[in-house]
């Protein structure tokens, strides 16, 4: 699936990912190829892009996640 990671100063992340672990606001979710549709609204906390087993970390300050079409959005307000 295609990920992008934006935040209102810049695109912290752009690139395919096999999993995505986002931190919603009623608790941690997980993303992976083929996720039904989906808009959450995200918490401060670690969003975890696993790409072939090599796992990078991205603590924000919140933001909203869209799913559509293998294709994950996260607008971000900050990168911390």
């Amino acid at each position: 699936m295609h990920l992008d990671i934006i935040t209102p100063d810049k695109k912290v992340f752009a690139g395919e990912a096999n999993a995505v672990t986002l931190p919603g606001t009623d608790g941690q979710f997980q993303v992976l190829n083929n996720h039904a549709p989906l808009v959450s609204s995200l918490k401060r906390g670690d969003v975890v892009v696993d790409i072939s087993g090599a796992k990078t970390t991205y603590t924000i300050d919140g933001g909203v996640v869209e799913v559509l079409n293998n294709k994950v959005l996260v607008l971000a307000e900050a990168i911390l």
